[in-house]
């Protein structure tokens, strides 16, 4: 049976982990639904791993709407989620609304995710939310906000930790179906889940959130930088690599 937004609630309740990867074209996301991944991400992180900008701020709607056709295509059982780009939703709810249902009805995809929580976001979740489409918050280091924050680690400071656990909360207060948590430390991934109704999904916050995320290319050892808290889980580079340079060889030496 396909997952579900609501399906994530009752493994909370359940204290069933959910498993969740990012992924930007076909191929890859059938391998992650084959494998058993609960929820797939068409993340915006595809900017770099897949597109070669510096960072996720370059992307466009037309671009994640293109990849996301691509992920939804294949996948038969996870839940698919869209993010929406850098400048497709922060300049009013009306903008937001337009995108998302651009996403939903172009790609197929079950709900998208937003970055940021309260006060900036609840308007836009909430009405979202009312016209039937799920949302999944972001709170913690929130990549679009590169500029504002850099890549460390949020959530140090007893103001930043307020400021996130009070985001987590407004945002399922606005009907989000569940919250990332991204590059926080371990103890505040602890609170915030613990504080929640709905499910954490960490990514560099812990191991007590309800799910886990990485960027699939940091799994498979294929991103030129990864971050600190990404295990790699395999070398794809140099596997890549060394296949090309034996077929490379083999071409040369005319031994086909």
């Amino acid at each position: 049976m396909p997952v579900t937004s609501q399906q994530l609630l009752q493994w909370k309740k359940e204290g069933r982990p959910i498993i969740a990867l990012t992924a930007w074209d076909f191929t890859l996301s059938r391998l992650l639904d084959e494998a058993g991944v609960d929820l797939i991400l068409v993340g915006d992180s595809l900017a770099m791993v897949a597109l070669g900008y510096d960072s996720t701020l370059p992307l466009t709607l037309d671009e994640v709407i293109h990849h996301g056709k691509a992920v939804q295509r294949s996948v038969r059982r996870g839940l698919v989620i869209c993010d929406l780009p850098f400048g497709s939703y922060q300049e009013s709810v009306q903008q937001a609304v337009q995108s998302a249902c651009r996403v939903i009805k172009e790609t197929g995809v079950q709900g998208v995710k937003l970055e940021g929580g309260y006060p900036a976001m609840i308007d836009t979740v909430q009405r979202l939310v009312q016209i039937g489409i799920p949302v999944l918050g972001h709170v913690g280091l929130t990549p679009q906000s590169v500029h504002l924050l850099g890549y460390r680690q949020q959530g140090r400071s007893p103001e930043s930790r307020l400021r996130i656990v009070e985001e987590a909360i407004a945002l399922e207060q606005a009907g989000a179906f569940a919250v990332v948590l991204e590059h926080i430390p371990s103890d505040l991934g602890l609170e915030i889940t613990q504080t929640l109704t709905i499910p954490t999904i960490g990514i560099g916050a812990g191991c007590h959130c309800d799910g886990q995320i990485l960027v699939t290319a940091d799994l498979l050892g294929l991103s030129v930088k990864k971050p600190p808290f990404a295990k790699v889980y395999a070398d794809l580079s140099q596997v890549v690599t060394h296949a090309v340079q034996q077929y490379c060889q083999d071409v040369a030496q005319k031994n086909w």
